[in-house]
């Protein structure tokens, strides 16, 4: 029987919106001293629940075993507690509530950069975070040839890490993680950064360091199909509580239909933009979907969207580029507008267009959609972008295919024409 490196019991962790302490040294000392003891805060107000206006709970009641040997996925829409839930298990933040109990050291990678010093050259960095996971200086010079030909940052790995990009932030990081002697290996959204050789090779690794070395791996992404490709087990987090532990595809399926549809029209102003799209020539201020009381609709529909956007600089000829992706996450198809549109300075202006569904099989999407424009020498630019801006379902189509219900895994997420028989013998 497998051994249990990693077990939760009741973890619940809290935090305060738009607060830092409570005001006073007292106060937190009182607060905190409360929760030792399991007594009701005395500086909560009479009648106030814990999970008022002023604080939510990120995570609300974790129970969870981790055996030896396991690489389990965790997965959940944004908010759903994920990193959280990885921050409590590196010690980065204590728990409001509950007990964790780990069997071994902890190697992790939270963002990009988590544990260097950017003054220190990459190999100093090596050493430091050997250091911390209490290795000694003979145990780093066993392994610091091996993470250096990994990392492929050998030409710069005596150059200040703050000189990097973060690209060789996140290989060093990685191959600094996987490398040394940890019991469990932590990652959080750690391949989003590298390019794509470089993730197949840290996939590569992260199976080898489950498979052949015998160690944990607790892996978060929204990638669906790295997690079917590492993990022997997923687990499947909603506001802060975990509504699903075990087999892979069912989780995935789950985590999909906790997806939401958006409403029938979007606040584009609100939301974010990546440095990649965001122009600042152009801004999107609403999308709304036209003639549809909501974004459930039917296969072969063509949905139309009407636009609302302003526009920062004089006679800008600007296109509309769509890119659509399964709720998985997964690539589907890119389409854009063949016409241009323009608008005046201090203006809102509209834009109507048209999305054909046709070819696309029932389920749920999410539609990116970004202005841009070419100019004379055919040189593209982005003037606004918002990625996963809307997000639809098609719903299924009891009279496609002899009733079969679509596999996206096996058949992709096009539907093509029936076959035509061209003559028979």
């Amino acid at each position: 029987m497998q051994e249990t490196v990693i077990k939760i019991d009741n973890l619940k962790k809290r935090y305060r919106l738009g607060l830092i302490g409570s005001g006073t040294l007292t106060e937190d000392l009182q607060s905190w001293w409360a929760r030792v003891c399991k007594k009701e805060d005395p500086n909560i107000k009479i009648g106030t629940q814990i999970s008022d206006a002023k604080g939510f709970w990120a995570l609300n009641g974790i129970n969870l075993e981790v055996k030896r040997g396991e690489t389990l996925g965790i997965i959940g829409a944004n908010g759903a507690g994920k990193s959280t839930l990885l921050k409590i298990l590196s010690r980065v933040t204590a728990p409001t509530e509950g007990e964790v109990r780990i069997k071994g050291r902890i190697s992790s990678m939270l963002e990009v950069g988590t544990g260097f010093h950017g003054e220190l050259t990459g190999r100093e960095n090596i050493y430091l975070n050997g250091a911390i996971l209490g290795m000694s200086r003979k145990e780093v010079d066993k392994k610091i040839e091996d993470i250096i030909e990994f990392s492929e940052c050998r030409k710069f790995i005596d150059t200040p890490v703050k000189r990097y990009s973060s690209g060789m932030y996140v290989k060093l990081a990685f191959a600094v993680a996987a490398h040394l002697d940890s019991e469990i290996l932590v990652m959080d959204e750690v391949l989003a950064v590298g390019d794509m050789k470089f993730q197949e090779k840290c996939l590569g690794k992260m199976g080898d360091v489950a498979d052949k070395e015998g160690r944990t791996v607790l892996y978060v992404s929204h990638n669906m199909s790295t997690i079917q490709q590492l993990c022997s087990r997923c687990i499947v987090l909603d506001k802060g509580r975990i509504i699903y532990d075990g087999n892979v595809e069912e989780a995935i399926r789950i985590y999909m239909g906790t997806v939401e549809q958006s409403p029938v029209k979007i606040d584009l102003a609100g939301l974010s933009r990546s440095e990649e799209h965001a122009g600042r020539v152009a801004f999107m201020q609403e999308l709304e979907l036209l003639d549809k009381q909501d974004s459930v609709c039917a296969r072969n529909e063509k949905l139309n969207f009407r636009l609302r956007y302003t526009v920062e600089q004089e006679n800008l000829q600007m296109y509309i580029r769509i890119i659509l992706r399964y709720a998985d996450g997964t690539p589907v198809s890119m389409v854009t507008t063949g016409e241009t549109f323009s608008g005046r300075v201090g203006k809102e202006e509209k834009v109507v267009f048209s999305l054909d569904t046709e070819y696309i099989v029932p389920g749920k999407y999410t539609m990116s959609i970004i202005l841009y424009e070419v100019n004379q020498f055919g040189t593209y630019r982005n003037c606004d972008g918002v990625k996963d801006a809307y997000c639809f379902e098609i719903q299924e189509d009891k009279e496609y295919a002899h009733k079969m219900d679509w596999s996206h895994r096996y058949w992709g997420h096009v539907a093509l024409k029936e076959l035509e028989v061209i003559s028979r013998s």
